[in-house]
Formats: C-alpha cells, sequence, structure tokens
C-alpha cells in the first residue's frame, strides 16, 4: 500500500517518515482514559502503521489485536467480539470495502473507522454508506484518531444507555425508530440507514421541533467537536432527506432553521415544501 507522504509533527501518513516511535508524551492527561477491558481490532497492511496505531492504543489502556491482511481480518472479526474496528480499504485478500459491508451484515454491532489513503468524497461516501462511522484520509493526526476512537465508545455507550433505560420505540409523524434494533420506517415503510444516519435522526427524533446547530450535532451525535467537520453534518443531513422525503428537495421532515442549523418535524400542509 503507498500513503500519501507525511507532513512533519504528529501527522502520520507513512509511518517509517514518522519522527516519534512512542505515542505523544502528555497524551494520556487530556485523554480520559478508557475502561482497559476495551477490545480494537486493527486491520492495516502496513506494519509500521499498524505499530504506531497500536502503541497509542495501548498506551490508552485498550487491549489492541493487529491482522495485516483482509483475510485474517476479517476471520479475527467473526471469531471475537470488538469494542472498534480500524480499518484500512486496501488490503491483501478482501479489501476494506468487503470487511465493512461483511461486519453489517452480522448480528452484533462494531463500530468502524475507516482510515485510508483514498481521500476522494467518492471513497468516503462509499464507506459510509457501507455502514463506517467515521472515515480519516491518511496522513492524519493520531491525536485526533484516539479522540475519535474515545468519541465513538462512548456514543455507544450512551446508546446503550438509552435503550435500556427509555421504553420502546420513537415516532415523529409516522417516523418510527426502535433504538433497540435500530430499525427505522417511514409510514410503515423499512427504510435503511447506515449507523451514523441512524444515530444521528435517533437524536433529532428525540427532541423534535428543536433546532440543533451543526456543532450541537457534532457534539452529541459524533462525539466531538471540531472546526472544519461542519460540512460532514451537511452531508448526513442530505442524505437522510434522500432517504426519508418525499420530496428531498422540498423536505417536509428535517428542516433548514437559517442561522442556527436544523429540526426534525412531524410532515403537515404548513411545512410541506418551505425549506430546502
Amino acid at each position: 500500500m503507498t500513503a500519501a507522504r507525511a507532513p512533519s509533527g504528529s501527522r502520520i501518513g507513512h509511518a517509517r517518515r514518522c519522527p516519534w516511535r512512542r505515542p505523544v508524551a502528555g497524551l494520556a492527561p487530556f485523554l480520559t482514559r478508557m475502561d482497559p477491558q476495551k477490545r480494537i481490532l486493527i486491520v492495516e497492511d502496513d506494519a509500521d502503521i499498524a505499530e504506531v496505531l497500536a502503541l497509542h492504543l495501548r498506551d490508552e489502556r485498550y487491549e489492541v489485536v493487529h491482522c495485516a491482511n483482509g483475510d485474517d481480518g476479517l476471520r479475527r472479526l467473526e471469531q471475537g467480539n470488538w469494542d472498534a474496528l480500524i480499518l484500512d480499504l486496501m488490503l491483501p485478500g478482501v479489501d476494506g470495502l468487503e470487511i465493512c459491508r461483511r461486519a453489517r451484515a452480522m448480528e452484533r454491532y462494531t463500530p468502524i473507522i475507516i482510515i485510508s489513503a483514498r481521500s476522494s468524497e467518492v471513497h468516503r461516501i462509499l464507506g459510509l454508506e457501507l455502514g463506517a462511522d467515521d472515515y480519516l484520509a491518511k496522513p492524519f493526526s493520531m491525536l485526533e484518531l484516539v479522540a475519535r476512537v474515545k468519541a465513538l465508545l462512548r456514543r455507544v455507550e450512551a446508546l446503550s444507555r438509552d435503550t435500556r433505560s427509555e421504553a420502546g420505540r420513537v415516532d415523529v409523524g409516522g417516523l418510527t425508530l426502535d433504538p433497540l434494533t435500530r430499525e427505522a420506517a417511514v409510514d410503515g415503510a423499512a427504510i435503511d440507514l447506515t449507523p451514523r444516519e441512524f444515530d444521528l435522526l435517533y437524536h433529532f427524533a428525540r427532541h423534535p421541533g428543536k433546532a440543533f446547530s451543526r456543532t450541537d450535532l457534532l457534539n452529541a451525535v459524533w462525539g466531538y467537536q471540531h472546526e472544519g467537520y461542519e460540512h460532514t453534518v451537511n452531508t448526513h443531513i442530505n442524505r437522510l432527506r434522500a432517504k426519508i422525503e418525499a420530496d428531498p428537495a422540498q423536505p417536509a421532515r428535517i428542516l433548514t432553521v437559517w442561522g442556527r442549523g436544523y429540526k426534525l418535524v412531524a410532515p403537515g400542509p404548513a411545512e410541506a415544501g418551505k425549506d430546502a
């Protein structure tokens, strides 16, 4: 696999050019340590990149297993229970997109972060469509990757608590979401949502009529705030509209609140067609 040249400092593209081999000094005090029982599977064919990733994650007290090709990665994924999967796209054997697709076909849900030298919007969208929770293009900040892993695990734990503490499904004007089965339907017709799309829509459905800024949504759904990632929210809103609106060009459920952000409403004559 060939990755783009990494700049100096704390960013990594190809680990052979990385000026450090151990985790960044002083990282742990700034990032709350997680449960040492958390298990993370890394599927990455570049041994140097995988080594640096594993060092940082183990420094944060995660249990880490590395697989250097897609066949081994898929086998370990199917045989074990993992709290997160960090997945490269370009792999010997089964490629990363196929592993992502197979992971989402399994009964259990495993959060997935794709890391790849393929930085085009097409590959990013394809990875998210197949069910990845997040996508980082190489070179990336190691500090950011660790923060995203933690944010993803916090979000999964929070959703699990919500599922245990709340009664059943949420329904907003014919839009039904079941957090236990992670199934969604519009007027009784099932819709296929990626994990992140479901979480975003579920957040809206728990607060119908309330407007959220892009920063609010990044914090609540993605679990982090990072300047420059607001376009990620826009992309997911557009994809949700394409799946739940009768006419995505004239949305009646997810409305833009100018100067504020977005809100979810029950569709009606007063709402339909007034937003774009």
